[in-house]
């Protein structure tokens, strides 16, 4: 057994040993997801449109991280909301930072690995840098939205007297505290991942500029900021749909 293969066992065992049932779901939904992720190169190989992919792709692996994710209906359907309504306006957003910033394809640093293979793979990169600044923000919106989603509903199950406003200052504290662990667990993430490309750049003297111009950083960057904006958004989005949820459930218990 290799050393991947253990990591995944051990994943496993931790995750039956801590979640039960709910924790064998959610590996279960881990490999499900694995198969879209294939099944979205394939199509985008076959030359589907990388947008009607993407978006299809994007709900398929929302709705299996967010439902089998949780077991409260309520919250899963709030969270899957959220979720839709952030990635489509973070869709539109990469879209156009794409389109500015032109980081499709290999850089410099690249060449060495690329030498003697053909680069005319029938794929248009731009596409192809879109759909990877889509998926990789999708675990953040959908963790962000079901985390503010569950406290602020166990805040109304504990209070179910509060005002929309009362509930509207708990969001900000809430989401206060998940912005700032969501974004940090993005931020070393992708510091750790491109350390050995950082230390390079740094012994070989690179100036400011040639930082800010590299095509293999900024992309990496780029992904980072608008996992960080999609978190943020989550935040908004779940909390404006849960205060109007229980806003219309009040008023309805009134009447």
């Amino acid at each position: 057994m290799n050393a991947i293969g253990l990591l995944v066992l051990i994943l496993f065992i931790l995750m039956i040993f801590v979640g039960g049932n709910q924790g064998l779901k959610v590996f279960f939904g881990l490999l499900i997801n694995f198969i879209v992720i294939f099944i979205l190169m394939i199509l985008i190989n076959w030359q589907f449109n990388p947008y009607v992919v993407t978006a299809v792709v994007s709900i398929v692996i929302l709705a299996i991280a967010i439902y089998l994710g949780s077991d409260n209906q309520a919250v899963a359907n709030a969270a899957f909301q959220t979720s839709l309504i952030v990635v489509a306006i973070l869709m539109v957003i990469a879209v156009v930072a794409q389109h500015f910033g032109q980081f499709q394809g290999f850089s410099t640093e690249n060449s060495e690995e690329l030498e003697g293979l053909s680069l005319n793979v029938g794929l248009s990169f731009s596409h192809v840098a879109m759909v990877v600044m889509v998926i990789s923000l999708l675990g953040a919106v959908a963790e962000a939205a079901m985390a503010i989603i569950a406290d602020l509903n166990e805040v109304i199950d504990r209070t179910p007297d509060m005002t929309s406003n009362s509930l509207y200052a708990h969001s900000r504290i809430i989401g206060g505290q998940i912005l700032g662990t969501a974004i940090n667990t993005l931020f070393f993430g992708v510091l750790g991942a491109n350390l050995p490309l950082l230390i390079w750049f740094i012994r070989l003297k690179y100036s400011l500029a040639m930082f800010v111009n590299a095509k293999v950083l900024m992309m990496e960057v780029v992904t980072m900021l608008l996992g960080m904006l999609g978190i943020l958004l989550s935040i908004w989005v779940a909390s404006w749909l849960v205060v109007r949820q229980f806003v219309k459930h009040k008023k309805v218990g009134i009447k």
